[in-house]
């Protein structure tokens, strides 16, 4: 069976948003960022990202590494692409074109949307931004992500969908990046197309399946 180590709470909810979306079952070991935690060496210290046994695994102590049939695989966006082509359509790619084309979303929101996004979801989904520099930089990575963003409306608004006029691991992968930015009003109202679409994503059954596990689990 799929074992999932990472806590909900981390970007191993996109993997767990996949399986429910697939109806695949999955173990889940609940390793914890490290920094998280006052003493993570400590011996009574919950499995976490600098844990001998999770090391060994990842030795970059990140989160989530899958293990499934022989295969450790981590990196949360390779783990989801490698799920969904393996258990296919709807969600997988039907074929070569529709595979090129999930990665080439994928590694967009990672390369040209998340670093700014995470911006946002640091200094204000968070509480920050009352300090002057914390909004200046809120402001900056808001500002970044217009251009991106615009290349996602354009799309959107004319498809409806990343990919095969369908919900896919493209359209999951993405929503998880542009849920970080998400909370930042004065940028997401002016993107109407990506706003309906992130809603119908997380309106998703398997998306509110995960979204109450990671609810459980401590902050």
């Amino acid at each position: 069976m799929l074992t999932i180590h990472g806590v909900t709470r981390s970007r191993a909810s996109r993997l767990i948003w996949l399986c429910h979306e697939l109806d695949l079952p999955f173990t889940q070991n609940p390793v914890i960022q490290a920094y998280r935690l006052p003493d993570p060496q400590a011996p009574d210290a919950p499995p976490n990202t600098r844990s001998a046994d999770f090391l060994a695994l990842s030795p970059a102590g990140a989160i989530p590494v899958i293990e499934d049939d022989g295969l450790v695989l981590s990196e949360s966006m390779a783990c989801t692409l490698y799920l969904a082509r393996r258990h296919g359509a709807p969600v997988g790619p039907q074929d070569a074109a529709e595979d090129a084309l999930m990665m080439q979303w994928s590694f967009y929101a990672t390369a040209s949307i998340e670093p700014d996004a995470l911006t946002i979801l640091f200094l204000h989904a968070r509480g920050g931004s009352g300090d002057p520099q914390e909004a200046a930089a809120i402001d900056t990575a808001a500002e970044r992500l217009r251009r991106p963003f615009a290349v996602l409306e354009d799309h959107l608004a004319r498809h409806g969908h990343l990919v095969g006029s369908r919900f896919t691991v493209a359209d999951l992968n993405m929503a998880e990046v542009l849920r970080y930015a998400q909370s930042w009003t004065p940028l997401m109202q002016d993107f109407p197309a990506i706003c309906r679409w992130l809603e119908a994503c997380q309106s998703r059954p398997a998306f509110h399946k995960m979204w109450q596990a990671r609810a459980a689990e401590p902050e």
